[in-house]
């Protein structure tokens, strides 16, 4: 366990909780907090941020489902 970590609460969609518990699932991960670790510092480190935060990405809109496992 590297690092403090810090309790925070915050709303995301449904859907994503369903990606945050396949992705823990997939890869052997303790918990959904685990997966968001990851993702988050793939978006600190790797993540193109100008892209990640001025594309639009409408994965909901127009009744669109959200995230699907595939």
């Amino acid at each position: 366990m590297a690092g403090k970590k810090k309790s925070v609460s915050f709303e995301i969609q449904e859907d994503i909780v369903g990606m945050l518990e396949h992705i823990t699932k997939k890869y052997d991960l303790p918990n959904i907090d685990k997966a968001m670790r990851c993702v988050l510092d793939f978006v600190a480190l790797d993540g193109d941020w100008d892209d990640i935060f001025t594309t639009r990405r409408c994965i909901r809109c127009g009744g669109k489902p959200g995230w699907e496992e595939k």
